[in-house]
């Protein structure tokens, strides 16, 4: 009986190291969720599944792009799909402090997709998912840039800011992966 235990406590052990080998680099970091004491790595929570990554800003004229997020996220979470909001100051138009910033997804627009604390998804100072974003894609020209990367961690879409999450390029490159 103990031989049995030992050898499936292995095989656990090596399927999960298997695992964490086989997340992105990039992905595998602790990332500050927004206006909270806690932080999230992506490789834990979303290895092997298809991400949508977007940049956003509390004060853009895009932040209604916030619904169609959300309703992405409840379309597809069950079918894998993880999307994540980077919140991110580059363009000047973050909330001055997290609490604002949280309200403003939260409460006007009822996310409940992970959202990452304030960082840079440009230039050298990009936190490293936009880092290696950017080499892959473009960087974002503006506040709420969508990025669809499959589970090996290839950006297989980019879409600018004015395209919205509902639009049907957006949902046929997410529908491709799952």
């Amino acid at each position: 009986m103990r031989y049995i235990l030992l050898l499936i406590s292995s095989l656990m052990l090596s399927f999960s190291v298997q695992a964490a080998e086989s997340c992105p680099e990039f992905l595998d970091y602790e990332l500050p969720k927004l206006h909270s004491n806690e932080t999230i790595n992506l490789c834990e929570v979303a290895n092997g599944k298809p991400l949508l990554v977007v940049n956003t800003a509390s004060h853009c004229g895009y932040t209604r792009q916030f619904e169609g997020l959300e309703a992405l996220h409840q379309k597809y979470q069950q079918s894998g799909l993880m999307v994540v909001g980077f919140a991110s100051n580059d363009f000047n138009q973050e909330a001055k402090d997290e609490a604002e910033a949280e309200r403003v997804c939260r409460e006007n627009f009822g996310v409940t997709f992970t959202m990452i604390a304030p960082s840079f998804v440009t230039g050298q100072n990009a936190n490293p998912v936009f880092q290696e974003i950017n080499q892959q894609s473009e960087e974002p020209g503006w506040n709420f840039s969508k990025y669809l990367i499959n589970a090996d961690g290839k950006v297989v879409a980019a879409f600018p800011s004015k395209v919205k999450p509902s639009d049907k390029q957006v949902t046929d490159a997410i529908e491709s992966l799952l």
